[in-house]
């Protein structure tokens, strides 16, 4: 009796270890499935957004989530997330009642790289990151530093990549010649050295307190981490302050003389 007694509790202990050791691999499973969704909800949205299309939490459960809507919430922030940093793309919930969300261009750029007539990628998330080293760097960053930062993103010059097409064209001529950028020699290097510096529609779109908001996310800190960045970004809210102010005032002005004035008859 002993020996089948204790025959039988090892056999249940058994048991319960290999039943503990298989949790882990269904953890493991669900992570994997979960992380399939977060890139076909990736794929909806980006179709979504070219088609200039609003999306319902209905939308995406019914065509994407599925049988996984209990994790919706956690599918669509890993979504988000990454939408922001590759794309630079916000997903944001516009109608609380219907949850409807849109995708807006992160900075209120007025650039993101696709033509209207063309399925392309945005390539927003691209500028952004270069605009940040730029930025980082004092506002003049060499070819080197901007590349350094791009090949940790598994960028490089030369090899074409899924999103963003031939990187080097994109950042020395297309983004060059939307006047995001500026590339130049660096003076009086010999051999040549280049050097990458903000264009003026960057300095007239992008808030640099916004831009430092988003790197320091990305670095999980805060902005206030980055002393001599944050007293700049400062300095240009400030600016574009004033500037908004003076444009409000002129307007003001111009309609006050414009209806003060009568035709002579």
């Amino acid at each position: 009796m002993e020996k089948s007694e204790g025959g039988s509790t090892s056999q249940e202990e058994m048991e319960q270890s290999s039943t503990l050791q298989s949790l882990p691999d269904l953890e493991n499973l669900h992570i994997d499935l979960l992380d399939e969704k977060v890139e076909l909800l990736i794929s909806f949205l980006l179709q979504k957004y070219q088609m200039r299309e609003p999306v319902t939490k209905a939308d995406m459960i019914g065509n994407v989530v599925k049988e996984y809507k209990d994790d919706f919430l956690e599918i669509l922030r890993s979504a988000s997330e990454r939408m922001e940093l590759v794309f630079g793309l916000d997903v944001k919930e516009v109608d609380p009642i219907s949850h409807s969300y849109t995708l807006a261009n992160k900075l209120d750029l007025t650039y993101n790289g696709m033509l209207s007539d063309q399925q392309g990628m945005p390539k927003t998330g691209l500028l952004i990151i270069i605009l940040g080293v730029v930025f980082m760097k004092g506002n003049c960053a060499t070819e080197e530093e901007v590349w350094k930062v791009l090949n940790m993103m598994d960028i490089y010059s030369g090899r074409k990549h899924f999103i963003f097409g031939e990187p080097r064209r994109l950042i020395t001529s297309d983004l060059v010649k939307e006047r995001y950028l500026e590339y130049q020699q660096v003076p009086t290097s010999d051999p040549p050295r280049y050097e990458f510096l903000w264009g003026p529609r960057a300095h007239a779109e992008v808030s640099k307190m916004k831009l430092l908001e988003f790197l320091a996310k990305i670095h999980g800190t805060n902005p206030k981490s980055f002393p001599s960045q944050y007293e700049e970004a400062l300095r240009d809210e400030e600016e574009r302050a004033r500037a908004r102010i003076e444009a409000a005032a002129g307007t003001s002005a111009m309609a006050s003389a414009s209806s003060g004035f009568s035709y002579p008859y």
